[in-house]
Order: C-alpha cells, then structure tokens, then sequence
C-alpha cells in the first residue's frame, strides 16, 4: 500500500480547521480538515496539486476505488510529464481572514487555493495552479485577472503581512472609539478580550443619559465564516459586525451592569470558535444574563434610529452594529423554531416599546409545556 506523508500543516486561528500538504510517490494533495468537534458537521476539502507520475490518460479509477488519491487524467493537466516532488521547505500555507479557507503557495506563487465557502456544502471546491480545466479534483487556479480566488489569495497575504506589522490596531481602535465617543460620550473604561491573541479586541465601556453602554472593538477585523456562501455577492453588507449592550443605571449597579456585559467577551469569539455567524434575530445563551432570562436576542433593528449609526467600514465593507438584548427560555426556543422567528421575536419587543436599553419587561411569548 502506498504511504502518504504530510509535509506541511498549519491550525486555522481558532484550532477549528487544519491545513496540511500531504504527497506520496505517486501525488500531492492540499487539505482542510476539520478538528475533531466539527468532523460530524463537515466534511474534509482536497485540492489535487501535482501528478508525481506521468498523468494518466484516464481517471485513475483504481485509486478512487482503493481511497487512495488520485492522479489527475491529462486532458486537465498543465505538464503530462512527471512532476517533482514538493520540498518541504518552500511551502506557506496562508488562511483567509475569515478562518475557514486557505491559501498554498510554493517557493513565492500561488500553488492552490480552497476558498472559505466551499466548507459549507458537499462539492468540492478548489483551484489549481497546475489545473487547466474543470473537473470533479480541482479547477484552474489562473490568475489574477482571470480568477477572483487568486487576487484575494494575494490579498489575504498583504493583509497578514500588515497585520504582523502590528500597526494597523491603533488606527482602528482610535477611530472606533471616536465613533463611539460621539454617542455616548467619553470612553469611561475599557476592557481587553482577545486573550492576548490575534485578533486584537476590546469591550468599551460608556454611560449615556443614565445608561450603561458596552460595545465591542475588534469583531469586525475579520470577516465571519458563513455569510459568502448565504450572501454570495451581498455579503460585504452583512459579514463584519460589531455588538452593543445597554443597561438603565436605575435597575442594576455598574457592577452588575459590566457582570451581564462581560457576555459580550464570549459573543465577540463565537462566530469563528464555532465556524458560525451572527446577524439580525439570531439568539446566543449566556450564564450571566439578568435574572429571570437565558440569553440574548441579537438586532440592529433594536437599536432604533439612534442605535443604528454608522461605524467605520472594513476592507471596504459595511460593518454592522447589533445589540444584544436579554430573551428568556421560551422566548428563545420561539425564536429558534422557525426560520424567521428571531425577527419575529424583535418585532414584537419593537410593538412592546423595547429598544436596546435593557429595563425589566414580561415575557412576549408563551412558554411550551
């Protein structure tokens, strides 16, 4: 039997994905594999990279039939002839800023690319520098000009190389808090939450007319898995966000008040420590919501016309602001059981008054025996 060997891998940020190169005698392929919690939820992505062997003039049904990787036919290959082996040394595995693909390139090009969507559903889907025609193993890589997939490979390394220059946080954190500041005054405290860990993010903390306000610095860094293949081409409207929290001062200390907000800290790592997302009406449990409630109901909508305000964009793209506002248990599982029902439920906090300074309220909905 043939042995393969991995010769390169690399976690994604979270340790949710691993990114390897593997080769035998025979072929070399890219991978992405799931970390154990996520291998029922999705399944691992291949990117054929280069025949070891003369390419076959057929499909390499013996391999395919055996589980072993297949050579890829001639007729989708660049060079018919053997390949070298891939050293080692010249390979860099790249991860898009959004944590779920990644990028192979070797001694300087771009070798493969396997974008970030392609986790969500059950074709595979890569590209190919030595691909020059589609088939069910890869897909031309190109260049460039000719393939989105590309570009944003050498896109996705300028901005790592900018990021480990390590001067693009101070700029993004004055101007967050000065959007910030113009709404609910002077930044009173402000909380690290990264960890010491990339991405930088924070938690700043204001009071605004007898109101606490806590709202998040850093989420937006990174765009969020899921929402390129949900949104397709209107995903820089709704892949970046940032979330808000605000507690009346009359119904629970600053103590209290900075306790509940602290569950922002957690929701701020959630989409990419989960390969999830978040967006308007979707629901978050939390062991430190009030009294009486289970968890957050997440909305722009809640804001209102003062809570809706614009914040600096990201990479072009529009960054939205959600507030979290506590939901108890029945509110929740309403929320949940139907495709739209998050809405559903910030439709009738809407009708009830609600906005998003948490005070006291009755529960909207029914509970379920």
């Amino acid at each position: 039997m043939t042995q393969s060997y991995r010769i390169a891998e690399v976690f994604n940020q979270q340790q949710t994905l691993l990114a390897s190169v593997e080769q035998d005698e025979r072929v070399a392929y890219f991978y992405i594999w799931p970390a154990e919690p996520f291998r029922q939820q999705f399944a691992v992505r291949g990117c054929w990279l280069r025949n070891l062997l003369p390419a076959p003039a057929s499909e390499d049904r013996e391999a395919i039939e055996q589980g072993r990787p297949p050579l890829l036919s001639a007729a989708f290959c660049r060079t018919l002839q053997a390949e070298p082996i891939l050293d080692p040394a010249g390979l860099q595995i790249i991860w898009e800023p959004g944590d779920d693909g990644a990028a192979l390139w070797y001694q300087g090009q771009l070798l493969a690319v396997i974008p970030g969507w392609s986790l969500y559903q059950q074709k595979q889907v890569s590209f190919s520098a030595g691909c020059i025609k589609e088939n069910r193993l890869t897909a031309p890589l190109g260049s460039a000009s000719t393939n989105d997939y590309y570009a944003l490979a050498e896109k996705h390394r300028h901005f790592w190389r900018d990021w480990h220059d390590g001067h693009l946080w101070e700029p993004m954190q004055r101007d967050m808090l000065k959007c910030y500041e113009s709404h609910y005054g002077e930044s009173l405290k402000y909380y690290s939450i990264d960890q010491g860990s990339w991405p930088p993010m924070a938690i700043s903390q204001h009071y605004h007319q007898g109101s606490w306000f806590f709202l998040t610095l850093g989420m937006s860094i990174r765009p969020m898995p899921w929402v390129d293949y949900l949104y397709e081409d209107l995903a820089p409207h709704y892949r970046r966000v940032e979330l808000g929290m605000a507690i009346d001062a009359e119904v629970m200390t600053e103590e209290n008040a900075v306790q509940m907000a602290s569950a922002l800290a957690s929701f701020a790592h959630f989409p990419w420590a989960r390969l999830s997302w978040l967006g308007e009406g979707h629901t978050l449990t939390s062991a430190v919501a009030p009294v009486g409630f289970e968890g957050f109901i997440l909305s722009g909508e809640l804001g209102g016309e003062a809570g809706q305000f614009a914040l600096p964009r990201r990479e072009g793209d529009k960054v939205n602001l959600l507030w979290t506002s506590p939901v108890t248990t029945a509110e929740r599982e309403f929320a949940e059981a139907e495709e739209n029902g998050g809405q559903q439920l910030v439709t009738r906090l809407l009708a009830e008054g609600g906005g998003p300074i948490f005070r006291p309220r009755q529960q909207l909905v029914e509970s379920q025996e």
